[in-house]
């Protein structure tokens, strides 16, 4: 069993460096737990394939970096949505969140 989690380990490692995909994408391709998805890379990976787990780490430090831009963009399109009349962004007067939005943008 050992070794089918060292080869899932290596496996997450190349597609996430081949696809620069994120911790959650990997694990809705591969059908595992994002927490299997991150240990796998951030512990397994390192007693079992060294040079592929720099090469993940580095992914993955990138995609931290960049959360808060994909975040940002949610956001953005969630409210774009609201404004289409697509599906309702929360609780919230989505009439004046999306006029302040625009406001900003603007």
């Amino acid at each position: 069993m050992e070794h089918t989690i060292d080869r899932r380990a290596e496996t997450l490692a190349a597609y996430i460096i081949e696809t620069h995909a994120t911790v959650r994408e990997a694990a809705a391709r591969f059908g595992v737990s994002k927490s299997t998805v991150h240990k796998d890379l951030t512990e397994r990976l390192r007693g079992v394939n060294r040079s592929l787990y720099l090469q993940a780490r580095a992914v993955l430090e990138q995609n931290k970096a960049e959360r808060h831009l994909r975040g940002g963009e949610a956001t953005r399109r969630k409210y774009r949505s609201a404004e289409r009349g697509g599906k309702a962004a929360g609780r919230r007067d989505l009439s004046r969140a999306s006029a302040s939005f625009r406001n900003e943008a603007q």
